[in-house]
């Protein structure tokens, strides 16, 4: 097979939610870019998330957020019952002045408000990075096709099974033993489901239900599977009898919602995080490479900041790393424009490693505890953490990664 070679000032792997916000932060900023996506087209897996106060910060950065508000409903706020008392553990309102803005996104439409913002051609499907390799003051990915590029910087955004984090010396993501169902139901009719998210707590799971806009609903569901349960986890029908049978006693339009959702419309994955240590003492840069997304910070979904943590993290990285070519001189050394962007990448590193730090801990003992299955946990959720944890929700939400000095 003959071997194409492209040189690149900017290569980015992956087009998920940080490659595309990361793409289009330098693109705003004037700096050209090139995605790999190993797929043949944007991967929309999970179907929708939350996107609250701070991912709108960094959507209106990238001057796409009124795209996206436009096709989803402003959410209202949160209500949390238990499905073993029956009382409600928790009503917050998104409502009241000085509250978040929270919306449940399509993720294709995130992606594709994203993507289509970008230069023809900035996107290159089928291109999975099989190897990467050192050459003075760049890297050398090698393809599965053959193609050799060769880039001045180089962004890891591709996902919780990074090539580049491994190449960086991350390790593979721990498993929680937890797993994590999501559906997503599109009716031909309004559903007339109010703009609320419904949480659903039980005796070692935790369910929700929240509208996308007026015709899509989403809903999860997340457990830790004994080995009975393990069984289902190959066969799609019998899982979703398996939720139906835990969610038995939620109201019967909450339900129906999961009955009417067919096979291919929803989707099982097993919880992983990054340790938190692991970022305080891992390279999140090194040299002219980093990570940010999944590829950074995989978190289990109990904060709902996992893609307002990656939109968080496009920005700020979009900005260092801008400011690093803008200064380049006309006589510039190569090593001197190197060390430009090892330090632009050294400030995206400092500025991003606590946040996700914290975002990850949170998340990681919310979790644990919303999803109590012993007495004492349950117990203690119900009767005296149920406002503290909710609380998280609007703590963590209220940080904002700072705007993009466009043109």
């Amino acid at each position: 097979m003959e071997t194409t070679k492209i040189v690149e000032n900017v290569v980015i792997v992956g087009a998920g939610i940080a490659g595309l916000t990361t793409a289009l932060g330098l693109h705003r900023l004037g700096v050209q870019s090139l995605i790999l996506e190993s797929s043949d087209s944007l991967r929309v897996t999970g179907f929708a998330l939350a996107i609250w106060e701070n991912g709108w910060k960094a959507l209106d950065a990238l001057r796409v957020g009124d795209i996206l508000r436009q096709k989803h409903i402003h959410l209202h706020g949160n209500v949390t019952t238990s499905l073993m008392t029956g009382q409600q553990l928790a009503n917050m309102s998104f409502k009241d002045k000085g509250k978040p803005e929270v919306r449940c996104v399509r993720r294709k439409l995130l992606l594709e408000a994203l993507a289509n913002e970008l230069p023809r051609g900035t996107i290159r499907y089928l291109s999975k990075v099989v190897a990467i390799e050192e050459s003075g003051f760049f890297k050398i990915l090698h393809l599965i096709d053959g193609t050799t590029i060769k880039t001045k910087v180089l962004i890891g955004c591709d996902g919780i099974n990074s090539v580049v984090a491994k190449w960086l010396g991350f390790k593979e993501a721990t498993y929680t033993e937890r797993f994590a169902i999501r559906g997503c139901l599109e009716l031909e009719t309004n559903h007339s489901f109010e703009p609320i998210l419904k949480q659903y707590f039980g005796k070692g799971f935790r369910a929700g239900v929240v509208p996308c806009d007026e015709k899509v609903v989403y809903w999860f569901f997340t457990w830790t599977p004994n080995s009975q349960d393990k069984e289902l986890i190959q066969n799609p029908a019998k899982l979703k009898q398996y939720v139906l049978n835990k969610l038995e006693n939620v109201p019967s339009y909450v339900k129906s919602f999961i009955e009417k959702t067919e096979l291919d419309s929803f989707h099982l994955a097993p919880l992983r995080y990054r340790q938190p240590w692991k970022l305080i003492m891992g390279n999140i840069s090194k040299g002219n490479v980093c990570v940010a997304g999944d590829a950074l910070h995989p978190m289990t979904p109990d904060l709902g900041q996992g893609g307002c943590c990656a939109l968080e993290d496009g920005v700020v990285l979009a900005r260092c790393l801008a400011e690093a070519f803008s200064n380049k001189s006309k006589k510039e050394e190569k090593e001197e424009e190197y060390k430009r962007i090892e330090e632009g990448l050294k400030r995206y590193a400092n500025e991003r490693r606590w946040r996700c730090i914290d975002l990850i801990t949170t998340a990681y003992i919310v979790g644990f505890v919303q999803q109590g299955n012993s007495k004492l946990v349950t117990f203690l959720r119900d009767k005296l953490f149920a406002p503290l944890l909710f609380g998280q929700l609007l703590k963590k939400s209220n940080f904002n990664c700072g705007k993009l000095n466009i043109p």
